[in-house]
């Protein structure tokens, strides 16, 4: 229990109707979860505006209500509260609310297009390996030290993530990595937060459905740096040319680079790169490491660079690294008793799709085929279609396209838009199977001894959403299920 003035503090408040010196037991923007003595955070959503909802959590035993704008109509007994964001005042009431946790824990954000799950995890494995108490939040999954919360979103909501802190501190963590999805900051569900470090592995084309253009969604995650408290630290990627764009007016006192083909603070090169693993040098050290390709030598040089600002032992860190495995679903594969190779990759931007048929490309030998299995998820970014199409072509011998999660749309429609990026000359080596499984089932049938399957864009989810209905599906199982049936 708190009073609402506690809870109010550094919250930007416009007006005030009713005492503050009130007990809070809850805290919510859901008015179905409101239940008595809590506190109800009306906020505006892309589909729900909760302002709609205020009566409803009143009459569900709400004491309290956070707006931005005060009902003319309002219940007697209950405080009204107005704010200039609700979305911002949520983050700063919900880390209020639950003590200020990430304050108490060594928080590390990591945002950009490709790799925050990679580099989060490597950093949860790492610190865990060196005796450690360590949380993780990602698109994968929640870990307090070896308890695994599932997890539902990228960045959890401000009450969630908040209370989830909250038992990582109880369960006494020292540090926590975390995703930060550029929708996270755009929402302000990190505001209140106070993160230690902050890192930023790359940007790409993503997300231009939420953010409208280019500069917004750079914008978004600029907005991780631009929160950074003066005794905290900041590593960029210096290859990727909006690496500086993120220490603009940063205030973090640290400020650090890492590259591959530039010069930066931390830096490695990459001696080989086979589908056993990457051997890189890093500080004049050998390190082979368990992950694939060059975007992963970019995440593992992150990681360390991370580990060291954060005061672990560099030799102690390249040791642990060499150990640790990949998440599930980036670059993940099988081999058939056929000695064909499956890749399993959660590649769903034009960037990341490139990332991983270019490491196939540098791996493979020329004398087997590359099969592609690839779709594009409904209800997100169209203009990337073509493009993803388009990559697919160039680095494979054959392309199917397919579903991935339809979601509202028709999957013929995403795959027609699709296929708008399919050149005339690749148009032979390029078919159409709606159905997921079955495209997948196509592929493996067509897969000869030594050839090479990338199925694209799933990685780790066990679902397919089509009509918005989730419907129970692993790539890597129809992989394994496909190879049974036709390799094995």
């Amino acid at each position: 229990m708190k009073l609402l003035q506690e809870i109010l503090y550094q919250v930007r408040v416009k007006d005030v109707s009713g005492t503050t010196n009130l007990a809070i037991e809850h805290l919510a923007f859901d008015s179905r979860k409101v239940i008595n003595f809590t506190l109800f955070v009306a906020v505006r959503g892309t589909q729900i505006d909760g302002h709609q909802f205020i009566d409803q959590a009143v009459q569900s035993g709400a004491v309290a209500i956070v707006c931005e704008e005060i009902p003319a109509s309002r219940k007697e007994g209950v405080t009204y509260v107005k704010v200039e964001n609700a979305h911002s005042a949520l983050g700063i009431l919900a880390s209020n609310f639950y003590d200020n946790p990430s304050a108490e824990l060594k928080l590390i954000g990591i945002t950009g297009t490709n790799g925050k799950t990679t580099c989060a995890t490597l950093l949860y494995r790492m610190a865990r390996l060196l005796g450690k108490k360590a949380g993780l939040i990602s698109t994968i999954e929640n870990r307090i030290n070896h308890a695994v919360v599932n997890a539902t979103h990228t960045t959890p909501d401000a009450i969630a993530l908040n209370a989830m802190l909250r038992q990582m501190v109880d369960a006494d963590c020292t540090f926590c990595f975390m995703e930060v999805s550029s929708h996270a900051l755009h929402q302000h569900r990190v505001s209140g937060i106070t993160f230690a470090g902050a890192v930023f592995t790359n940007i790409t084309h993503d997300h231009l459905d939420y953010h409208r253009t280019f500069d917004a969604y750079i914008g978004a995650k600029k907005m991780l740096f631009d929160m950074l408290p003066r005794d905290a630290f900041a590593i960029v990627n210096s290859d990727d040319r909006h690496g500086n764009t993120m220490l603009q007016n940063c205030k973090a006192a640290i400020q650090k680079s890492y590259a591959i083909k530039s010069m930066a603070d931390y830096r490695a090169r990459i001696v080989e790169n086979q589908f056993a693993g990457l051997q890189l040098s890093i500080d004049n050290i050998d390190l082979y490491a368990k992950v694939v390709g060059r975007f992963n030598a970019y995440n593992l040089l992150a990681v360390y660079g991370t580990a060291v600002e954060l005061g672990f032992a560099k030799l102690d860190v390249l040791t642990a690294l060499s150990s640790v495995n990949a998440p599930a679903g980036r670059f993940e594969y099988v081999k058939s008793t056929g000695n064909v190779t499956a890749i399993i990759d959660y590649a769903h931007t034009p960037d990341a799709l490139k990332n991983v048929l270019k490491t196939i490309d540098d791996i493979r030998t020329r004398n087997e085929d590359v099969i592609t299995v690839i779709g594009c998820g409904g209800d997100r970014d169209r203009t990337k279609r073509p493009e993803m199409a388009r990559i697919a072509c160039k680095f494979s011998d054959r392309v199917i396209l397919t579903s991935d999660n339809p979601r509202s749309e028709d999957p013929e429609e995403i795959i027609a838009e699709m296929r708008a990026g399919v050149e005339h000359q690749d148009f032979k080596k390029t078919v159409t199977v709606v159905n997921r499984k079955e495209a997948i089932r196509l592929a493996c049938s067509l897969a000869k001894s030594n050839d090479i399957i990338l199925v694209a864009g799933k990685g780790h989810e066990k679902y397919q959403e089509v009509a918005g209905v989730r419907h129970p599906f692993d790539d890597l199982q129809e992989v394994n299920e496909s190879f049974k049936m036709l390799h094995d």
